[in-house]
């Protein structure tokens, strides 16, 4: 599967000019032939906590990649907001080459260090699609740092993403942690983080995509761009039954200790 990653700075609140730079991006990818394409978390609108302006009941940015989708013949993952009637949800989407919806997954874990809990209420479960032989799970931003999730979702799956606005002053752990995720699980990363100056934050991007084996097929740091990397399946299986790491794992044992 040829996997891009759609690096972005993304123009804070204002999704007319965030669908123009991600119309160009799609574009771009289409004409390489990607096959998924995946965009930094809330692609529209950045990390934004005006849920009622920004949220939507309509899915109308869902409605807007669809489209994109099949007009570029492309997949494509993105993040948006949905508005509830208490508080808003922080999701990752991703749409088929012919419009469909894939899976909808609710980030898990709001960053309450950045207030994000007080506006978004977090999801309750893992999930799962296939897209080219690949089983693939997404995830958000800071449910990087809760490896408990990862280990569950790679029973199962061979590519797991992660869409983020993860600020430049915390680097060194997006990059350790998605490299620690990919080595732990045995599975293909990816994590695609916003870049620039966006509401007073600095982002680096370090968006990449990492093998089983904790390499960095493809990497980029402090501009916008498109990275595109060949995930081979084989490459996840192989290495799982030669290395067989979840064999040891003794599930019951830590279930026991963490009730203690």
């Amino acid at each position: 599967m040829k996997l891009g990653l759609a690096q972005m700075k993304i123009e804070f609140e204002n999704k007319a000019l965030n669908r123009e730079k991600c119309s160009k991006f799609i574009a771009e990818a289409a004409l390489n032939q990607v096959d998924l394409l995946l965009f930094p978390e809330m692609s529209l609108t950045g990390f934004s906590m005006k849920v009622e302006a920004m949220g939507e009941t309509d899915s109308s940015t869902l409605h807007w990649f669809k489209e994109q989708a099949v007009v570029h013949n492309i997949n494509l993952g993105f993040g948006h907001i949905e508005k509830t009637s208490e508080k808003g949800k922080n999701k990752f989407s991703i749409v088929s080459s012919d419009g469909n919806k894939l899976c909808t997954y609710t980030k898990i874990h709001p960053f309450s260090y950045g207030t994000e809990s007080e506006f978004y209420t977090g999801g309750n479960e893992i999930v799962y699609t296939s897209l080219k032989n690949f089983q693939i799970t997404p995830f958000i931003c800071y449910d990087l740092r809760f490896p408990e999730i990862f280990q569950i979702a790679s029973k199962s799956c061979q590519l797991i993403t992660v869409a983020a606005n993860w600020p430049k002053a915390r680097r060194e752990h997006w990059i350790t942690l998605l490299k620690a995720r990919a080595i732990e699980n045995q599975c293909y990363i990816a994590g695609v983080n916003a870049v620039g100056s966006i509401n007073n934050l600095e982002y680096s991007g370090d968006s990449m995509i990492i093998d089983p084996l904790g390499n960095i097929l493809t990497q980029c740091s402090d501009s916008e761009a498109l990275l595109i990397a060949d995930l081979d399946i084989n490459e996840v299986n192989t290495l799982r039954k030669s290395f067989p790491i979840k064999d040891d794992r003794r599930e019951n044992l830590y279930s026991a200790i963490s009730l203690k």
